[in-house]
């Protein structure tokens, strides 16, 4: 059976030359054994546009995504709070499948809830208020329609904006809403959901309605990588 893997928060950019080294060693060396691959948001630092990739510096990791997906691995992309911009035409590029977020897909025999996480942080009042007016159909057209100056400009600045936020507020608070959570896994009917955002790698068991249930949780890909493997009706997180 092929292998899945997971993997969120590389916030590749130019910034960040070790993740983009991170990256380039992992895509070069994946096991024949890999059949999917599904990126969880934050795959890039910030994102201004599909026509912007260029400027970023992010056609050479297209170009390493493309090689992926033209091996036969199936790639899936599922927007984060910094890469939300993420359209078809980046897609066309690079063979991956935009899934929404959250997306429910099958792996083996169980339902999996997939996010990148940030919709999961209720506590955090500031940063759902932000997101959304980005998410909103208004701002990505008036940001998109803007020349791709202005639109890096303004994505540095949202960038700072959030960085700072984060310096002022207590972890707890950026953190997952464990209840919040429950109440949406009941609603999907699902014990399994997987994420990141929150660059605390882990896997969290718990009780839900009597039955065993998963959170498994993504790390960021500053110091090292991140994965969790679906193999041998398994998960596992490295």
């Amino acid at each position: 059976m092929k292998q899945i893997l997971f993997i969120s928060d590389l916030h590749l950019s130019q910034e960040y030359p070790d993740s983009l080294s991170r990256f380039e060693n992992f895509s070069s060396a994946l096991p024949e054994e890999v059949g999917q691959i599904f990126l969880l948001g934050d795959i890039f630092d910030f994102w201004i546009g599909d026509d912007g990739a260029e400027i970023l510096g992010h056609d050479k990791i297209e170009k390493q995504l493309r090689e992926i997906s033209s091996s036969g691995v199936e790639l899936f992309f599922l927007p984060g709070n910094r890469d939300f911009l993420v359209g078809q035409d980046f897609a066309n590029r690079t063979g991956c499948k935009l899934l929404p977020d959250p997306s429910i897909v099958e792996i083996g025999k169980e339902r999996v809830y997939l996010t990148h996480g940030d919709a999961l942080c209720t506590d955090d009042v500031e940063h759902q208020q932000s997101r959304s007016v980005l998410l909103s159909s208004k701002w990505r057209k008036a940001f998109l329609n803007k020349p791709i100056q202005d639109r890096l400009d303004t994505a540095l600045g949202l960038r700072k904006k959030s960085e700072d936020s984060k310096q002022a507020k207590p972890m707890s608070v950026m953190d997952i809403n464990q209840l919040h959570l429950e109440g949406i896994m009941r609603k999907n009917q699902v014990r399994i959901v997987i994420h990141g955002h929150t660059h605390k790698p882990a896997i969290h068991e718990f009780d839900l309605d009597g039955m065993k249930a998963r959170r498994y949780v993504l790390g960021d890909w500053y110091t090292q990588n991140s994965v969790l493997t679906f193999r041998d009706d398994e998960f596992i997180l490295e």
